[in-house]
């Protein structure tokens, strides 16, 4: 089964407004339209069996609806991610709704929530999410909207990791965006941290790649695009450059995923109408 880990939807109204001012600050061309309907037949033909969508609160009065919109669209072969903000009221709340919903977990991106990702206050985020046992994924090494300021580095989400050994950290981007050298040096090996694939073709070789996630234990690769900023056919395509056997393949590309989120793997019980 074919897994994307890492992908963003907007409602239809917003992506017409959010995608180019994304793609804008990012300076990368989008692969999508940002909406549910093109996402769902650009995934279909690129071979995608199921999707995690990950929804960001950007302001503190955001989260709830975000939330409801997360839940409304979660259908076969879509799972969705919730989020909080950590500066809103009711935030701890808000985390219990997100299990209540049904949401598979948490997206947190702390260059637009503008945090540090070891701050001490959002350590009761970290605890609650923990006892509901709500994956965190987290963004994590550089981004263009902050490119002088890392607020999620590699050091400190190792920090983060080693303070809430109970937490099942997702730390996209391998570990860091355009931050290899420090993941390699914080992170790898951390056992609740899963490291995602997504955007990786476009900062990593293939070979550095594969070394990474061979010291970090390949049960804890996760496939992932950033879908629309880069495409799962052309981040599976740099995985298959990889040299990873059709086993590992096969763990990398969806068993982990459904591990971690104790679902089943079964293709055909998953279709993206």
């Amino acid at each position: 089964m074919i897994f994307d880990f890492h992908t963003h939807i907007f409602p239809d109204a917003i992506a017409k407004k959010a995608i180019p001012k994304l793609a804008s600050i990012c300076g990368c061309p989008n692969m999508t339209d940002g909406t549910l309907a093109d996402t769902k037949s650009k995934m279909k033909e690129w071979g995608v069996d199921q999707i995690a969508v990950m929804n960001i609160a950007t302001t503190p009065t955001q989260h709830t609806s975000v939330n409801n919109w997360a839940a409304s669209i979660q259908q076969n072969g879509i799972l969705c991610f919730g989020s909080v903000h950590p500066l809103a009221e009711k935030s701890i709340q808000e985390l219990q709704r997100i299990h209540e919903l049904g949401l598979k977990g948490v997206k947190l991106h702390p260059d637009y929530q503008e945090f540090m990702v070891d701050d001490p206050n959002l350590f009761p985020l970290y605890e609650e999410a923990a006892a509901l046992h709500l994956p965190v994924l987290f963004h994590t090494g550089r981004d263009p909207l902050s490119p002088t300021l890392v607020h999620a580095s590699s050091e400190r989400m190792a920090k983060v990791a080693e303070l809430f050994p109970s937490l099942s950290i997702v730390a996209a981007h391998m570990g860091g965006m355009s931050t290899p050298e420090e993941a390699e040096a914080f992170l790898l090996g951390k056992k609740n941290v899963w490291l995602d694939t997504a955007f990786i073709s476009h900062f990593l070789t293939p070979q550095q790649a594969s070394s990474m996630m061979r010291r970090h234990g390949l049960e804890q690769i996760l496939f992932a695009s950033d879908c629309p900023w880069s495409s799962s056919r052309q981040e599976m395509e740099f995985l298959e450059k990889c040299g990873f056997s059709s086993q590992e393949m096969d763990m990398i590309l969806g068993q982990n995923a459904c591990k971690l989120l104790d679902m089943p793997c079964n293709p055909e019980e998953i279709t993206l109408q």
